[in-house]
């Protein structure tokens, strides 16, 4: 019998486990075996004269053997698996070896496994944000200790149905259509109130899915105390301006005020304006954010308000020269608010005419583009660096502080733009180069689109 040892803990050196692991090494074992066997049953069948029965018997005996083989190897693998394999040489050993590394192998990962799980259920539990795991059908399977409180599930509710739990007609829209909801949504709680919660879900497999969920009741109060203090000073500002602007106006109306004093009334009034302009947008913004809930579902003739528009940006366009184009290529009209739109459509044209030095070109654009529909203004300005592009649609950002002022700008009206395009479903492209121009894109998906019946009888009829 070789000297093949099998250690429960250590596998021996790299040498000796080569050594063992060796089939042909085995192979060759149980053949040194067998002739042995055969040579001394040959010798003792020469001397008895009965070679062949001496062989024969001497062939029984080594498969008797690896039958004992194979039946200590059955009742290792059956019963004993997890203990040392017994000691066997020949191609049995080699088999025992090999199964006995593989399944220490399979165990240490299992455990490297079972503990990289409990140190991320040790982190998960030590979070105070909310995680509940929701299996394939809509149960819960596990959650955190911030769960029980955020959320108020208790050890019953194991293996519900999370929409029986969490009923708020909000979270139910938006477990059915995650995809549009992309950050997630705030509600008010059920169970604490006047605390609000954002959750967000996150899909995984086949239809599991992940909820994080965290107390944002802070955030929202100082979010509604932000835009309450907007409203309220932008209210109240309004009507001192009002009254400064028309004291102002009286005055540099008077044809015998020193010429001294006109110049800095002028620029009073100019400085009245920008203000009035701030504290209207201020009051735009802060109302399109108070009626962000109510239906937007007037159908809006789009050919007659791009007319309008146009119209509109004739009489601002007197002082620049611009050459203004017109490009109606979509028979679609607009489901939404024709006030809000009309505004943010506005806002991107007197923009492109602002920020465009005279004699420039200004093209006013409504499109379809596959099922969607774009309203465009491109300009032939100055263009815009791109590392401005991503915070243009911030409140008071802006990309040439010096410029704004020169122009009038509040630093609000792409602000308004991108607050009415999300209420509309809709979002801004932005497309600028430096000295070549920029192109400003409002996006509205097909269900806010609506073609007249005219125009579906005319292409029906061709």
């Amino acid at each position: 019998m070789s000297d093949s040892s099998f250690l429960p803990d250590d596998l021996k050196d790299e040498q000796s486990t080569e050594r063992y692991s060796a089939l042909k090494n085995y192979i060759s074992e149980d053949i040194r075996r067998l002739a042995l066997i055969l040579i001394i049953a040959g010798f003792i069948g020469l001397g008895i004269h009965h070679f062949l029965l001496c062989i024969t018997l001497g062939l029984i005996l080594f498969f008797a053997l690896q039958f004992r083989s194979l039946y200590i190897v059955n009742q290792w693998i059956s019963q004993h698996s997890q203990e040392p394999p017994p000691d066997l040489s020949g191609v049995w050993g080699a088999l025992l070896f090999n199964v006995y590394r593989a399944q220490r192998r399979e165990r240490m990962m299992q455990a490297e496994m079972v503990g990289l799980i409990d140190r991320a259920q040790s982190s998960l539990m030590a979070l105070e944000e909310a995680v509940v795991l929701i299996d394939e059908q809509h149960c819960i399977e596990w959650w955190n200790p911030a769960a029980e409180r955020l959320l108020s599930l208790k050890f019953g509710d194991h293996k519900r149905q999370v929409l029986t739990i969490i009923r708020h007609p909000d979270f139910i829209q938006y477990f059915n259509h995650v995809n549009d909801f992309p950050d997630g949504i705030v509600v008010e709680s059920s169970f604490h109130d006047g605390r609000y919660t954002q959750i967000k879900l996150t899909r995984f497999g086949y239809e599991s899915r992940l909820l994080v969920a965290y107390d944002v009741t802070r955030i929202h109060k100082l979010e509604q105390m932000r835009k309450d203090f907007v409203d309220n000073v932008s209210h109240e500002l309004r009507t001192p301006l009002t009254v400064l602007s028309g004291y102002l106006e009286t005055l540099s109306e008077n044809e015998e005020m020193p010429q001294r004093w006109k110049r800095a009334f002028d620029q009073m009034q100019q400085q009245t304006r920008r203000m009035n302009a701030l504290v209207n947008d201020l009051l735009l913004l802060s109302r399109l954010e108070n009626e962000s809930l109510q239906a937007k579902n007037q159908i809006i003739d789009m050919a007659e308000l791009m007319n309008q528009l146009f119209d509109d940006a004739q009489g601002y366009n007197t002082e620049y020269g611009h050459t203004l184009n017109l490009n109606l290529e979509s028979h679609n009209d607009l489901i939404g608010s024709d006030m809000e739109l009309a505004s943010a459509f506005g806002n991107l044209i007197t923009n492109a005419i602002k920020y465009t030095p005279s004699q420039g070109t200004i093209t006013i654009a409504w499109q379809d583009r596959g099922d969607e529909a774009v309203f465009s203004v491109q300009d032939t300005g100055i263009g815009i660096n791109p590392t401005h592009l991503p915070r243009l649609t911030e409140r008071f950002y802006r990309v040439d502080s010096g410029r704004s002022r020169e122009t009038g700008g509040t630093g609000l009206g792409l602000a308004i733009v991108k607050h009415v395009l999300a209420q509309h479903d809709g979002h801004l492209e932005i497309e600028s180069k430096e000295q070549l121009g920029s192109t400003f894109k409002a996006v509205f998906p097909k269900h806010r689109l609506h073609r007249p019946e005219s125009e579906e009888n005319f292409v029906d009829t061709e």
